[in-house]
């Protein structure tokens, strides 16, 4: 069994005394694990560090065995090494994809994205890129969220609130007494503006809401990955 492919590094642990275990979001093989030979020494592990944009080729007897992987640098992200908050973000996709996605599924349109996320990090104002992109990673993975019209009327105007539960919008009339127990929506999150002052807050909640409803269940309970909190504290900090 053989492929080549593209991606992100995302992961990578010792294996042996000389190898490594690298985890790569690839293009056309999803979230894919493999054994880099040599991948513990010196030179090898410093271009292996996450984020990384590697060529590989991955090589099996057959299908379902673990693999190894040839892999080539592209792209280096280490510049972001000093930048504190570029580097959170970093550290949070590359969580959140670990977290989120099954192994060896394709996710396209996902992948896209997350490159084009990648290579905003290292630029300003990427914070509603990154909370667009949680809910991209809801919808991919099969848990979207339905946020054009209120669930209770049918409406398209004045949509405030998303239901904690079924994870629908609703408006601030159908919502009435209820609205201390829904999740507040902001205006930003549905297109209207930028993202203000709170907003952004109250978006990443909705999108960790659900992430944490749905796929903890996944993980055998486990919350969602340190690094996300680290960088929703670092984006919401002083709002």
């Amino acid at each position: 069994m053989e492929w080549q492919d593209e991606g992100t590094l995302i992961a990578s642990r010792p294996h042996g005394e000389t190898s490594a275990i690298i985890e790569v979001f690839t293009a056309l093989h999803g979230r894919h694990a493999g054994v880099v030979r040599g991948g513990a020494s010196r030179k090898v592990s410093a271009m292996m560090q996450a984020g990384s944009q590697v060529a590989v080729r991955w090589r099996a007897r057959l299908d379902d065995h673990l693999g190894v992987f040839h892999a080539e640098p592209l792209r280096s992200r280490a510049g972001l090494m000093e930048d504190r908050l570029a580097l959170a973000g970093l550290n949070a996709i590359c969580a959140m994809l670990r977290f989120a996605l099954p192994e060896r599924a394709a996710y396209p349109d996902l992948y896209a994205l997350t490159q084009s996320l990648l290579a905003r990090l290292d630029g300003t104002d990427w914070a509603g890129d990154y909370l667009r992109w949680e809910l991209a990673l809801l919808e991919e993975t099969g848990f979207g969220l339905d946020l054009g019209r209120c669930a209770v009327t049918g409406s398209r105007e004045d949509l405030a609130f998303v239901s904690p539960r079924t994870g629908r919008a609703v408006s601030r009339a159908a919502a009435a007494d209820w609205a201390p127990r829904l999740l507040p929506l902001p205006a930003g999150l549905l297109g209207q503006g930028p993202l203000l002052g709170g907003e952004l807050a109250q978006g990443l909640a909705i999108t960790g809401h659900f992430l944490e409803r749905e796929l903890a269940g996944l993980h055998h309970g486990r919350s969602l990955p340190e690094p996300r909190a680290r960088l929703v504290d670092l984006l919401t900090r002083g709002l």
